[in-house]
């Protein structure tokens, strides 16, 4: 019969979940906001904020895209995966309770990119650790309760730091002040939920020590490229992942652009983003579940159908509020599943002695996916003058992704 009960290191692998993902949603909403006040302050950057944001978020990206795939393979040496998390969890922290420092844009800028590569870093990771944490049998239900816990916990110090800083008048302190203190509030909370992480999942899988290290990561990036190409399972998989992920985050990055576009009050946008949150939760342990038991290739192309549906219900019945509400609902049944049941079938196929690098590969593919969906937005949009055709070209990249998927090997 299978196991119903989680063991103290799975649990302690769903908690970290829970921490990070209180710096996430920070960075998704409050952070650009405060940014943007600190660039208000000077008139040279002012009216280009959103480029200097932008430019912030692509060199922090691309930081991570140069690196992971190196530290990743060393990572995978005996006893380094977990003191890699460490050095990320606490050089992140240290940087973002340190954004509560700075008054200039610029500064402030350069202390949040170590913040998002230290956090973005420890992604990689952690995801490799799923396969320390449980069998592979459990692995689905186990990565979808990591993201189900994560979109609860998130919202836990979201609405405290959201109470300060909305009420800092009423408590007479400055907004830096009052951000000073949604910081600290985030980084602690991250902190105190990797310690579990920490004490209680061991590196069980990993190769052996190289003598020279980084020479041998540098050298074996090509090695790995080929090898994750010549495995059928891994090279369909991993391409049809590229698309339809592609489709998941562009949906999530032009949702509120979309939705104001259409004349829809932001606070009904940030509203109905919170309420996606909370739909998310119980639907990613719902669908970690039915992965386990009707097979996990087969709620993927349900999820990829799923969006896909959502897609065409954007472009052709999104006009009002009240839709952008069952959008937000929709979005929230499969947002978390997809991404979850995404992670551990990518964890079942790697070789276990190298993981971590593999997963560093894994997550740049996730990372710039949505530059292509966003890409067909706009141009689709700029062609024909009509927003909800450029929104329509994303059913594209479903399909696409699900035709890939479909040459996948069932693995049940």
């Amino acid at each position: 019969m299978a196991r119903t009960k989680f063991t103290k290191a799975e649990k302690s692998w769903i908690l970290y979940d829970v921490g990070n993902s209180a710096l996430v949603l920070l960075a998704t909403s409050v952070i650009p906001i405060y940014f943007n006040s600190l660039a208000a302050a000077d008139p040279a950057v002012e009216d280009v904020a959103v480029g200097a944001w932008g430019t912030a978020e692509t060199i922090a990206s691309l930081v991570i895209a140069l690196l992971m795939p190196i530290l990743g393979s060393i990572a995978d040496m005996k006893g380094m995966r977990k003191k890699f998390i460490v050095g990320c969890i606490g050089t992140g922290a240290i940087a973002t309770v340190a954004m509560g420092i700075p008054s200039h844009w610029l500064t402030f800028l350069m202390v949040y990119i170590i913040s998002a590569v230290a956090l973005n870093a420890s992604f990689v990771f952690y995801d490799a650790l799923l396969v320390d944490a449980t069998t592979e049998e459990r692995m689905d239900e186990v990565s979808s309760q990591g993201f189900a816990w994560g979109y609860v916990g998130s919202c836990i110090p979201f609405l405290a730091c959201l109470g300060v800083v909305l009420n800092a008048e009423t408590l007479g302190i400055t907004m830096k002040t009052a951000m000073s203190i949604a910081f600290v509030i985030t980084a602690v909370w991250w902190v105190a939920f990797s310690i579990p992480l920490i004490k209680n999942v061991e590196q069980k899988s990993y190769k052996p020590w190289q003598p020279h290290p980084f020479r041998s990561a540098i050298g074996g990036i090509g090695s790995t490229l080929r090898a994750i190409w010549k495995d059928e399972s891994l090279r369909y998989f991993i391409l049809a992942y590229f698309f339809y992920i592609d489709g998941v985050h562009t949906i999530i990055k032009m949702a509120t652009s979309y939705g104001s576009n259409l004349g829809i009050e932001g606070t009904q946008l940030v509203l109905a983003l919170l309420v996606t949150q909370f739909v998310a939760w119980p639907s990613s342990i719902i669908y970690g579940r039915l992965g386990r038991t009707v097979g996990t290739k087969k709620m993927l192309l349900v999820g990829i159908v799923g969006y896909a549906c959502i897609t065409l219900f954007a472009a052709f019945l999104l006009r009002t509020a009240t839709e952008f509400w069952i959008l937000a609902i929709c979005v929230g049944l499969f947002q978390g599943g997809i991404q979850a049941l995404s992670r551990s079938e990518f964890g079942k196929l790697c070789p276990k002695d190298h993981v971590n690098e593999y997963f560093g590969f894994f997550d740049i593919f996730g990372k710039y996916a949505a530059i292509l969906g966003t890409g067909l937005v706009s141009i689709f949009t700029f062609l024909t003058g009509n927003p909800s055709l450029g929104v329509l070209s994303i059913a594209i990249l479903f399909v696409v992704g699900f035709v890939i998927l479909l040459k996948v090997p069932d693995r049940r």
